[in-house]
């Protein structure tokens, strides 16, 4: 039986992966966290990959806090950029394939089309800046990769741009969201579900490729679809521009993915944003 060693299992990418792992017994997983497992110690991440021999690594961890990131520069690099190499590093010495996960802000967001995978980085943030070198540093191991990039996650597990508009929506009277940012919400099920696709075909075929649910929309959009799906009524959301907006943290503009790539090789069907929020959306009520 293949073993799938899952980092970063607490958060939400991580906790998706071990719901969906039920629907894949095929495999026996371990899922860690920096209790169990801190991938920015070299040294103990060579330890835990011998002892256990993983068939895959999948590194769901990441520093995600994008303002903070500008200024809590070493932890970021740490475990954006640091932990990544040492994985693959441990992959390498054993034989391991690694299943990274990137993100749309290694790129400036000052184009007007979808990227590919072939288009230049050029990330205008300290966190894009540490995702992409994250890359680089998995790259150079040598390790058998695959390099998912993915954009605006979120999930029913942790904290997240749909938890908090659900949370702004129901307490005020009135909101005001950016609407000239504009990219792909991505339910942490379904980039959960591309995984597992990718691993359990069998066709382990290295490389960076992209990753987001279907279709557009700005984060102005994203609210009004929450708070339509959730039934909050009581709520104006008006549009902001990012110029008006105190946080100066530099985002992308336009980073919309193009997926043709993952499909074309994995044969992955991808569904749209607004349906993936719904199934979010129909777990959150059912706990709330």
């Amino acid at each position: 039986m293949k073993k799938i060693l899952v980092t970063g299992s607490n958060g939400q990418l991580g906790n998706e992966m071990r719901v969906l792992s039920t629907q894949y017994p095929q495999f026996e997983y371990l899922f860690t966290d920096v209790a169990e497992l801190d991938i920015c110690n070299r040294e103990a991440v060579v330890a835990f990959v011998e002892a256990n021999k993983p068939d895959y690594i999948v590194n769901c961890a990441a520093y995600t806090a994008v303002t903070k990131a500008e200024t809590d520069i070493a932890l970021s690099t740490a475990i954006n950029r640091d932990a990544v190499g040492n994985i693959g590093f441990a992959a390498k010495k054993t034989g391991a394939k690694v299943v990274h996960v990137s993100t749309d802000y290694v790129f400036d967001g000052t184009g007007h089309l979808p990227y590919t995978e072939e288009d230049a980085i050029c990330p205008n943030s300290k966190y894009g800046k540490t995702k992409a070198e994250g890359e680089a540093a998995l790259a150079a191991t040598g390790a058998e990769s695959v390099i998912l990039r993915t954009s605006w996650l979120y999930s029913s597990f942790g904290n997240n741009f749909v938890k908090t508009m659900i949370k702004l929506g129901k307490e005020r009277e009135a909101l005001t969201v950016i609407f000239d940012q504009i990219g792909t919400p991505t339910y942490a099920a379904d980039l959960a579900f591309a995984i597992m696709q990718i691993i359990a075909s069998g066709k382990f075929e290295t490389g960076i490729y992209h990753f987001s649910d279907e279709g557009v929309c700005s984060w102005y959009d994203f609210t009004k679809s929450i708070h339509k799906l959730w039934g909050i009524t009581t709520c104006k959301v008006s549009p902001l521009e990012t110029k008006d907006y105190p946080d100066k943290t530099p985002r992308p503009f336009y980073s919309v993915l193009n997926k043709a790539k993952i499909k074309t090789v994995y044969g992955i069907d991808i569904p749209h944003w607004e349906e993936s929020l719904q199934r979010c959306l129909d777990i959150l009520k059912k706990g709330a």
